[in-house]
């Protein structure tokens, strides 16, 4: 009898360690290492779901759209309760979803909408239309008082066609200059334009450079860009060195006007250079905060906070989603926000 107490002790000990320990198990499928916004995205995941009692399974897939899916497959068999995944190539994950969906798992969409999938049960990203808006609307502020009233010689570059987000992206930028290029204020030299020819496979910085600098060897012997539209500050620095090589930024050659996002360190550097114009900021510690709370919500039976039912259609269905505000960073307020939040240090950007 006293060895029979001493199991039903150890017994229940161990079931109020593991209950003190975790609420629940979160996979978290995230698509590259090689950009410093992903591991942060990760990181600040990981940090607050492990304040909020979870376990955590965080694997990235280097942009390779089998390696995801196997880490996801991978995820599903070790009994996780609820998939974070930003993926890849939103259009290939259907498969495995229907698996996780009869696994009784929940299935968040991180940032980067998942289509063709009616097993996706929420979505958390930024009010990514309304990035465009703001890169656009930087690039023209910047036109107007770097190179007085035009008309402008601009260049557009889009993000990688397979992210869902790159569209979004393009056509909030188009919403402001189209009508400025139907004027004629704004003209596109090379007639390069649409998300089917302005594109850059998986945000490859690399790529947007060997492009920029095609255009400039093709386009702009005789004349000179003001302005390139770029959606990402990953190709914003490839897009900047192709323009520092024919000598854009010195003698009275000056640095054309080029737009980013995600606040990324080299890319606040860059800012504080002289070279890149603005970026936008996209707070990923309160886009994990929310995702966090939708897990915390979906695993105890509540209702998770959303703030849009009608923009994700997502090919099946409209996905419920919660929309985070951007923030349009320049010279004019870096210190504000990105110091002021904390974000990066003043030691950082030095």
């Amino acid at each position: 009898m006293k060895f029979t107490r001493l199991l039903v002790t150890a017994a229940a000990s161990a079931f109020v360690s593991a209950a003190a320990y975790a609420e629940g198990t979160v996979g978290i499928a995230m698509p590259t290492q090689s950009s410093a916004r992903w591991i942060s995205d990760g990181n600040s995941m990981v940090e607050q779901f492990k304040a909020a009692g979870y376990d955590t399974i965080l694997q990235y897939a280097e942009d390779d759209i089998p390696n995801q899916l196997a880490q996801i497959e991978n995820m599903i068999t070790n009994g996780v309760d609820v998939l974070v995944i930003a993926a890849i190539d939103g259009t290939t994950l259907s498969n495995a979803l229907e698996n996780a969906h009869y696994a009784d798992i929940h299935v968040i969409a991180y940032d980067r909408l998942i289509r063709d999938s009616e097993f996706v049960d929420y979505y958390a990203t930024f009010d990514n239309f309304k990035v465009g808006v703001q890169q656009a609307s930087s690039l023209v502020d910047g036109l107007k008082a770097r190179f007085g009233d035009g008309p402008y010689n601009v260049e557009l570059f889009g993000g990688s066609p397979d992210d869902n987000n790159a569209y979004f992206f393009y056509n909030g930028a188009m919403s402001v200059l189209q009508p400025l290029i139907d004027a004629g204020t704004v003209n596109i030299v090379s007639g390069q334009m649409g998300m089917e020819t302005v594109g850059t496979l998986r945000w490859d910085g690399a790529v947007a450079q060997a492009r920029m600098d095609n255009l400039l060897s093709a386009h702009y012997t005789d004349e000179q860009v003001h302005g390139v539209l770029a959606p990402y500050d990953g190709l914003s620095i490839g897009i900047i060195s192709s323009l520092k090589g024919v000598g854009y930024g010195s003698g009275d050659l000056q640095m054309p006007i080029v737009t980013g996002q995600d606040a990324e360190l080299r890319s606040i550097k860059s800012m504080l250079a002289g070279e890149q114009f603005s970026t936008v900021f996209k707070d990923t510690r309160e886009l994990a905060r929310v995702t966090v709370g939708m897990v915390d919500a979906l695993l105890k039976d509540a209702k998770p906070e959303i703030n849009d039912t009608k923009t994700y259609d997502n090919g099946v269905k409209v996905i419920p989603s919660y929309l985070l505000e951007p923030v349009s960073v320049d010279m004019s307020n870096w210190e504000d926000v990105i110091l002021g939040s904390g974000y990066y240090t003043p030691d950082q950007v030095k």
